[in-house]
């Protein structure tokens, strides 16, 4: 809706008879409303003529819910045979864990996906919603959703799409199983490449604040030695010794404590020295280059992020 499009979604009725969480659901936003009994014969006729009528549907029911309600791909597709069905669920349509319940914290559990999320000698940490819910599944299911909608143009013919989240967290770790080649990945945390040196965590600052570092190309690593005056360092120069990296992480922590995150964002700054402070979001939207891009506002009470991503031809609006 963010980029234009009419998006209708049909809210369960609730008992003061509003969209459960309509107000605050930034997920809604830009999109029109209608309330549904899907059990109600005639109200599940009109959510029918809706479907029938549009170029395409999204569902996150358990597999076989919308058969029962008679809305499944069969029951619409034929009316509507150019309608783009998109089913996005934690674990698929098939598989043993089809029926099962399942949070964004599982689906990354047993993609593998969350084996990383954490230091070494730690259980993994639960990730913010954006890896499961987000990326794994509703970003999955809009590229399938655009894939169909091309491949309409030219047979004529809608899809069905089986979005789970469970697939789109393993697929989203292509990018870290490709370092398994030059031996910068093994299962033990705390030892690849990513997860493992001094130059590619986050570090406490004094105050409460965090930074982040990812130097992990040696011309960046070179910046943001120069930058601690640490380039004649015997140690720090050997920068992919993993003997060595537990000594230098420890050597990093005691002097980012040293001062707040602030200090160490300003000593960075203007830099490819890959280096910048840990912010909240409600601290974002006073970062400089936050603002400069306007990303994130205040509307209806809410902190809110612009539409992303931007066109050269037109500006989403929220």
């Amino acid at each position: 809706a963010d980029l234009g499009a009419d998006v209708i979604v049909i809210h369960r009725e609730t008992a003061d008879k509003s969209p459960a969480h309509a107000r605050h659901n930034l997920l809604d936003r830009g999109k029109r409303s209608i309330v549904l009994n899907l059990k109600n014969a005639d109200e599940k006729q009109l959510a029918h003529r809706l479907v029938c009528q549009a170029d395409g549907l999204i569902e996150g029911f358990r597999p076989g819910v919308m058969e029962r309600l008679g809305l499944g791909p069969e029951d619409v597709m034929h009316v509507n045979p150019r309608l783009v069905y998109g089913r996005v669920t934690g674990w698929g349509q098939t598989g043993p864990l089809a029926q099962a319940a399942g949070h964004d914290l599982n689906y990354l559990a047993r993609s593998g996906g969350l084996w990383y999320a954490s230091n070494a000698g730690e259980a993994p940490f639960p990730p913010p919603t954006l890896l499961g819910d987000i990326g794994g599944g509703a970003l999955y299911l809009v590229i399938g959703i655009l894939a169909a909608l091309l491949t309409q143009k030219t047979t004529g013919k809608g899809a069905v799409i089986d979005a789970a989240m469970v697939d789109g967290s393993s697929h989203m770790l292509s990018l870290l199983m490709s370092l398994q080649g030059p031996g910068g990945l093994v299962k033990e945390r705390g030892k690849s490449l990513l997860d493992g040196p001094h130059f590619s965590r986050t570090y406490a600052c004094r105050g409460g604040g965090y930074i982040s570092v990812q130097c992990l190309e040696p011309q960046f690593y070179a910046a943001f030695l120069r930058k601690l005056d640490l380039q004649e360092d015997a140690g720090f120069c050997k920068q992919f010794e993993p003997a060595l990296w537990p000594e230098l992480t420890a050597r990093l922590a005691g002097l980012f404590a040293q001062k707040p995150a602030s200090h160490w964002d300003d000593l960075f700054a203007q830099t490819d020295a890959c280096v910048a402070k840990i912010n909240a979001p409600q601290e974002a939207q006073n970062d400089p280059h936050i603002q400069a891009r306007q990303i994130w506002s205040w509307a209806q009470g809410l902190l809110q992020a612009a539409p992303a991503p931007r066109f050269s031809t037109w500006a989403p609006e929220a």
